[in-house]
């Protein structure tokens, strides 16, 4: 996998998995150029974009990550995860919270593998279409 910066227009290239299909409609432009202004990178295996993926500070100790997996990532997750896991440890950030649908078990499962711990089971109507999601956080000592 090379993974090189991320790009606005690569949310318009990856063919998102079904989990997060929604985001297409939800996400705008702005979003994307927002989040192009902060570290974030994508990952091409050949010139598919396998994901895309980035963190967004609140403040000095506190960050959001975000990531955009395709539907044809799965053969790819062992290099991405370890990308990822790699971008989260060079992150100044002493917390970092990522939000993971109550129902997608292995998105679950990679946050848990990436080092995010569980901190709030059911956040109602979290997403942006209403549906539920899960906070998971990443605390440094």
């Amino acid at each position: 996998m090379m993974v090189v910066p991320f790009r606005p227009d690569h949310l318009d290239l990856v063919a998102l998995q079904p989990a997060q299909a929604y985001l297409r409609a939800n996400v705008s432009r702005g979003h994307a150029e927002f989040a192009a202004t902060h570290p974030s990178f994508s990952g091409f295996v050949g010139d598919e974009i396998v994901g895309c993926a980035g963190i967004l500070p609140c403040w000095e100790n506190r960050a959001l990550a975000w990531s955009w997996i395709g539907a044809a990532a799965g053969r790819h997750m062992v290099a991405i995860t370890r990308a990822v896991r790699q971008f989260l440890d060079a992150q100044p950030y002493r917390r970092v919270e990522i939000t993971v649908d109550v129902d997608f078990d292995a998105g679950h499962r990679w946050a848990e593998m990436l080092g995010f711990r569980l901190e709030a089971v059911r956040m109602k109507a979290f997403r942006p279409d209403g549906g539920d999601s899960s906070l998971y956080a990443r605390v440094r000592a």
